[in-house]
């Protein structure tokens, strides 16, 4: 399972609800008028080794009125602690506030499992520290689930599986995380994405699954219904592209034909098979030019030239 690709999606997806969940002492300064940019990865790559860009998932958080400079925000998700560099992540974010000449800089880290890591790094000597190093961490594993179930946070209501709650309360988590989607994001394709990463993050058995369909009927009546929605809409949308495929390819062919008549027209005997063949595979555009071409061509050489 690629949890990193996963929470990548969901803090892309919803930047500025993960800083508010994720980062929420410093995101408090963050007002509805800011922007959050994700910046791409293309940007930083030639300056940093591929073993740091996994890290990466900068949102710079930028106000328009000016009254506070930009502010970067570094996320990184670990799945197990025992493979979290502290010295990894005060690289990186070093080499990222000199890439963007600033120093408002703010590394945090989500831990899913349970586990040992350093909260600082600190180096110098027996006299002084000459480098202090820290970030905000969340660590989703021991968060009480129990505090969320009605947030208006739509990052917060989709880790729900992922945060602690007693084994007896599962399917009530996941009916809460289904209720906070189905409330919180009224785009059916979001929906539809993020119903698969609260399926594969509560992992309900089989058993699980009946009780669930019984016990929480109307969460999955909504969730089934999305679901018939999205292969309609699928569906229909496979028709039209073939629909229009089709009639792309059969312009190509009647464009094919006639310039292949044309020619044997003009030039008084049968297309050389190379030429033939070079109509017969070329794109709408390529056949209309030389279409075009062959009124005041001399041979095909010429109108292909």
């Amino acid at each position: 399972m690629d949890h990193d690709q996963n929470y990548k999606n969901l803090i892309l997806d919803y930047p500025r609800e993960s800083l508010a969940f994720f980062a929420a002492s410093e995101a408090k300064a963050i007002d509805a008028g800011a922007r959050i940019i994700p910046v791409r990865e293309e940007q930083i790559k030639e300056r940093l080794g591929q073993r740091f860009r996994e890290l990466d998932v900068p949102l710079l958080v930028e106000w328009s009125d000016g009254r506070r400079s930009a502010i970067l925000f570094v996320l990184e998700e670990e799945t197990d602690p025992k493979r979290f560099s502290i010295h990894r992540l005060a690289h990186y974010c070093l080499d990222l506030a000199e890439l963007f000449d600033t120093e408002r800089l703010v590394p945090v880290v989500i831990f899913l499992h349970p586990g040992s890591y350093p909260k600082q790094l600190r180096l110098g000597s027996e006299n002084r520290d000459y480098l202090h190093f820290s970030y905000l961490s969340t660590a989703l594993f021991a968060t009480p689930a129990n505090q969320y179930l009605d947030s208006p946070n739509i990052v917060a209501r989709l880790t729900l599986p992922c945060m602690d709650y007693a084994p007896e309360d599962k399917l009530a988590i996941y009916a809460a995380a289904t209720r906070g989607l189905m409330e919180l994001e009224p785009d059916p394709e979001r929906r539809s994405k993020y119903a698969d990463f609260i399926d594969i993050y509560t992992a309900l058995d089989d058993n699980e699954l009946k009780r669930y369909q019984q016990e929480y009927a109307e969460e999955n009546l909504a969730m089934t219904a999305l679901s018939v929605r999205m292969r309609e809409e699928g569906f229909q949308k496979g028709i039209q592209q073939g629909m229009q495929q089709g009639m792309q390819q059969g312009m190509q062919h009647g464009e094919a034909e006639l310039l292949l008549r044309q020619i044997s027209r003009k030039f008084g005997h049968q297309v050389a098979q190379q030429h033939e063949a070079r109509i017969r595979q070329a794109d709408l555009d390529s056949l209309e030019h030389w279409a075009e071409a062959i009124l005041s061509a001399e041979s095909p050489d010429e109108m292909f030239n």
